[in-house]
């Protein structure tokens, strides 16, 4: 891979273009042919370049990766956006990747965040359905997490080492039950689970943080048994959970 920003030259010349070799009658004629031949090369390379540069939203240098080319649309904006919103980051320690269509955490932000410390981290509005270990080693200092409007069903046990973070908003994914992790997290002050798929949740786990302030988990499918403990467990912490609505049969 050719590093960003280099461009193709020296390509050889088409000597199928120049009509013979040596034996060539027409031999007075080659340097003629191999120019013309040079000169398709290099329009060809010129019309590259315009492809490349008839989207201006793509600056060349990432446009061309690997060789000459462009990403389609979608992609080249994708990344466009992606970069430079680490580059904010590494100004305002805040990082947005919000609505970026991730599949998952690319390498290339904690290569480019490797020496910053973010303070938030937004994923919201992407179609993530896991987050690598990773994340927690590479961002231990963020204090507010939002994962909502993905696919997740599980977040790892590695976030137990988030140990500043205060506010988690996963609201809006594909869980079944709570992640247990969220009992382990020391400085959490807010839990954003509403709208996902929660049936289930273990109260008799013990919960780490001392500050905790509210759980939101309304508009989820709690199990009518679930829904009997929660009402019956006593917090010191705000529990939002709907109403129970009868079954329609």
């Amino acid at each position: 891979m050719r590093p960003f920003g280099n461009d193709i030259t020296n390509i050889p010349a088409n000597t199928n273009g120049g009509n013979g070799g040596n034996n060539d009658p027409n031999d007075g004629n080659n340097d003629n042919n191999r120019n013309n031949g040079r000169n398709s090369n290099i329009n060809s390379e010129d019309n590259a370049e315009i492809n490349i540069s008839e989207d201006p939203n793509i600056p060349p240098h990432i446009a061309r990766i690997g060789g000459i080319g462009t990403f389609p649309p979608i992609a080249g904006q994708g990344v466009i956006r992606v970069v430079q919103r680490c580059e904010d980051a590494k100004e305002n320690h805040k990082l947005d990747l919000s609505n970026c269509e991730l599949m998952q955490v690319p390498e290339a932000v904690y290569h480019l965040m490797r020496n910053t410390e973010l303070v938030t981290c937004n994923l919201s509005g992407n179609v993530l359905k896991s987050v690598s270990p990773k994340f927690s080693q590479k961002f231990s200092t963020i204090t507010d997490l939002n994962l909502s409007h993905n696919k997740l069903t599980r977040l790892p046990e590695e976030f137990a080492s988030l140990t500043a973070l205060t506010k988690l908003n996963i609201s809006n994914n594909s869980f079944i039950v709570l992640p247990p992790v969220v009992f382990k997290l020391q400085s959490l002050t807010s839990l954003d689970a509403q709208n996902n798929a929660i049936l289930e949740i273990d109260t008799e786990e013990a919960i780490a943080s001392d500050c905790l302030a509210l759980v939101d988990l309304r508009n989820n499918p709690l199990s009518r048994n679930c829904r009997r403990k929660l009402e019956n467990f006593k917090t010191s912490f705000l529990l939002e959970i709907s109403k129970e609505v009868e079954d329609d049969w």
